[in-house]
């Protein structure tokens, strides 16, 4: 697919992209790792770049799109944050937060109503240390007294990625409510005045995902760009096991994605296996010496993937 691309990632990842194969986590989120099956996948990414619209990622859970993000913000080197949505989640959540709890706590130490200034009280969100990370430190160190460090997952320049995780698990107005701040890149802090606004050159990449448990606004879906993550198919988990496991035989990797496609035909199975599934397969056989066929084997498929 021929076109003007910021983002590469064939070409931003072909070195430093090497992992170890001895990592233990079962669902990794540093982003190292992230095969990119299909072209529209950078293509999707380029053009939130070039439009400065959020990239909505749509699919079910285990398809990738959480670590796409990240994988996002170290080929371009970008800073990297995240917030995870719940139930509870308000979009304020996303640019600021007061702490109500701290300063009932210093009104009773000093016996005395405390005014009405609440600056030593407002601690910045994700999207304003993404928006203005000055300002953000500035205020941080109001709050704690001294200097505050970036919380940043993924150290780089002057751009930044932010993945807001699972959105649709918010309450309907949380997505419409973000509409304004993500579309104008500034807001307005309502308990100091204080003006937050990013810089259209260094304007971050905002990543939304969304398992489709609950329907979302119109608007909202109008002002994104939008992707669907399909499931990964045999071939794909394979691939993604190899960069996962560098060290570990790839024809051992062929041997045990074709036993779990039989045991899941057996089993008659429609939904596909995930990938976190396949890779807490291989990584057991791989760790404890577990070959398809055997006893061990048989134990093993119902634990991780025939559940």
């Amino acid at each position: 697919m021929d076109y003007k691309k910021t983002f590469d990632p064939e070409e931003q990842m072909r070195s430093g992209s090497v992992l170890d194969g001895q990592a233990p986590l079962a669902d990794r989120r540093d982003g190292a790792v992230y095969v990119y099956y299909d072209e529209r996948v950078p293509l999707a990414v380029n053009v939130a770049l070039a439009t400065g619209r959020p990239l909505l990622l749509l699919g079910r859970s285990g398809t990738g799109k959480s670590s796409l993000a990240r994988n996002v913000a170290l080929c371009l080197g970008f800073r990297y944050y995240e917030a995870v949505v719940t139930s509870r989640t308000h979009a304020r959540d996303l640019l600021w937060g007061v702490d109500l709890l701290r300063r009932l706590h210093m009104a009773q130490i000093a016996e005395s109503e405390l005014g009405s200034d609440m600056t030593p009280f407002v601690e910045p969100g994700v999207l304003w240390w993404a928006f203005d990370p000055a300002s953000a430190a500035q205020q941080a160190k109001i709050v704690a007294g001294k200097q505050v460090l970036d919380p940043t997952l993924e150290p780089g320049g002057e751009r930044a990625v932010v993945l807001i995780d699972e959105i649709d698990k918010a309450e309907p107005d949380v997505p419409n409510n973000l509409l304004i701040p993500l579309g104008s890149l500034q807001f307005q802090v309502e308990e100091t005045r204080v003006e937050v606004k990013a810089r259209r050159e260094t304007a971050p990449l905002v990543l939304i995902t969304s398992n489709g448990e609950r329907e979302l606004p119109p608007a909202f879906l109008r002002r994104c760009i939008q992707l669907e993550l399909q499931p990964p198919d045999t071939e794909r988990l394979k691939k993604i096991a190899i960069k996962h496991f560098p060290d570990f035989d790839q024809s051992a990797i062929d041997h045990i994605a074709d036993e779990l496609d039989r045991a899941r035909t057996e089993e008659r199975r429609k939904d596909p296996i995930g990938t976190p599934e396949f890779l807490d397969t291989v990584r057991a056989c791989r760790d404890m010496g577990i070959r398809p066929g055997t006893d061990a084997w048989k134990a093993l498929v119902p634990i991780t993937v025939l559940k």
